[in-house]
């Protein structure tokens, strides 16, 4: 007993030991960290490009759910205006449009053996919950340099410090519905190309832009058409970028980080909506079953919430928690270090966050439920709404069978009413990644830069294609607050942002 006493003893202290030196030798993504010595720069764009910038977000390109049901006259306008903001860029590209709105410029580099490279966005906006963009009057009258306070200019929801579509340029700011997502980034990279063509600069490859107009109503008639477009002319990218990922302010991603992190999304989930019908016995609710439809129902939600799909820490995930684990706690550390070991408690920590929680497996949301139509009346089936975004790695066919496997011993139909499988993941160690890195350095000096997996959905995944490195990421950096408007409320980028925006895509035009 004794020898077996000791022989624990001892294997247990060479646990320790192998815990201790692994934590403190593992190589915690010092190398993500930006180690410049001058401090970030002070970014302002030119009066003339606010404005240009603001004049866009003024045009309300809402696209609708039902596409024929958008309204495509402020489209028409926005190309327009496009071509009388920017007609250096006109001159200087080679320019064309895919199913009318999708908007393609290329300009040609010296190197045709080179991979060109391909930036993407979009310039179609979701709508303004209760607001109507023809009410806003003295739209010409909203833009101040100076930076002067501004009244608002039209009645509007007390949520919006100016109206949605006013393009306010005011207290340091921007404001107005896609100027976070993403007329922003269109209109940085016009401006980049257009100060670069300005110089007499020429890129050693092509460069390409590819402009959405549906992205928010699936892309299917915009990028999804591009794509093809490029596929059907054999052009493949050296790397392609989109929107995804931004620079989270300090704390705002986790709370235990204080220096800002640039968040790549290498890949994207997918997702799964499905409508699951329960039936039973209907009837008056006078005599009512032990157990009605809506019981039933309340069962299998109850199930698919407390029997989540597996958890799994995939390759950018793993690359994200070692570029953060030299800023966390003692305990985060040792466990990310020892994954051998302490997987298991790693993943039941991530699993306690729900932004955590949405990096390391397919979530689940049930949202929506639906039984009887009168209070007085049991329904005889029940339907349940239920949203899965799917884990790179996971595939729709493993979520209907997690769903099928649910549901066994009820009595239930199941209907598809929107999937799309997770992105393929791309990889780090490219020329595409390094610029992202690269570019960020002069900007935000202490940024740690990192792979991520995006939980939303892009245009990126449909150049799958014609590129395998493709990356999600705005230069741009947003507190809580800022993140949160995005789709929401009081929408506005800070001129700050938007000013290094445009020298982050003029620096990696000129590099690359």
């Amino acid at each position: 007993m004794k020898k077996i006493l000791i022989t624990a003893g001892i294997l247990l202290a060479a646990v320790v030991i192998t815990l201790a030196i692994r934590t403190v030798t593992y190589g915690f993504g010092s190398e993500r960290k930006n180690t410049a010595a001058a401090p970030a720069i002070t970014a302002r764009p030119s009066d003339a490009a606010l404005e240009r910038f603001a004049g866009g977000l003024r045009i309300p390109t809402v696209s609708s759910q039902d596409y024929d049901d958008t309204d495509f006259r402020p489209f028409d306008e926005f190309i327009v205006y496009l071509h009388e903001s920017y007609p250096r860029i006109y001159e200087n590209m080679e320019t064309s449009t895919v199913g009318k709105y999708g908007l393609l410029f290329r300009w040609k580099g010296r190197d045709d053996s080179l991979q060109p490279v391909l930036f993407l966005s979009h310039y179609d906006v979701v709508p303004v919950t209760g607001y109507d963009p023809s009410t806003d009057t003295g739209k010409e009258t909203v833009f101040r340099p100076d930076d002067t306070p501004l009244p608002p200019i039209s009645a509007v929801a007390e949520t919006w410090d100016y109206p949605p579509f006013s393009g306010a340029v005011a207290e340091g700011r921007i404001y107005g519905r896609g100027s976070l997502d993403m007329k922003c980034m269109l209109f940085a990279l016009l401006e980049s190309a257009d100060s670069l063509i300005s110089e007499g600069f020429r890129p050693e490859r092509d460069i390409w832009f590819a402009f959405g107009h549906d992205e928010e109503v699936s892309g299917r008639n915009g990028a999804l058409r591009m794509a093809e477009y490029f596929k059907d002319r054999g052009i493949r990218f050296d790397a392609v970028y989109d929107e995804g990922g931004i620079i989270a302010a300090p704390g705002s991603a986790m709370e235990s980080i204080d220096s800002p992190l640039a968040l790549v999304g290498t890949g994207e989930k997918g997702f799964l909506t499905l409508e699951i019908e329960v039936k039973g016995l209907g009837g008056h609710s006078s005599m009512p079953p032990a157990k009605s439809s809506l019981v039933y129902a309340a069962e299998i939600i109850e199930k698919l919430n407390s029997n989540q799909m597996k958890a799994r820490i995939i390759p950018p995930v793993a690359s994200f928690l070692k570029n953060i684990g030299g800023e966390t706690g003692l305990v985060s550390r040792t466990a990310i270090a020892n994954r051998w070991l302490l997987g298991g408690i790693l993943k039941q920590t991530l699993s306690k966050s729900p932004a955590s929680n949405a990096l390391i497996r397919t979530t689940t949301a049930i949202t929506m439920a639906k039984g009887s139509d009168a209070a007085n009346v049991l329904s005889s089936s029940a339907v349940v709404t239920v949203n899965f975004r799917i884990l790179p790695g996971d595939t729709v066919a493993d979520v209907m069978e997690h769903v099928r496997e649910i549901c066994a011993g009820y009595d239930t139909e199941i209907t598809v009413v929107s999937q799309r499988e997770a992105s393929a993941v791309s990889p780090e160690n490219t020329i595409g990644f390094e610029m992202i890195r690269e570019c960020l350095t002069t900007l935000y000096p202490d940024v740690i830069t990192t792979s991520y997996i995006t939980v939303g959905g892009t245009d990126a995944y449909k150049y799958q294609n014609v590129s395998d490195n493709i990356y999600r990421f705005m230069p741009i950096e947003l507190n809580g607050y800022e993140q949160r408007a995005i789709h929401s409320e009081n929408e506005y980028i800070s001129i700050e942002n938007y000013g290094r925006m445009i020298d982050y895509f003029t620096d990696m035009m000129s590099r690359y």
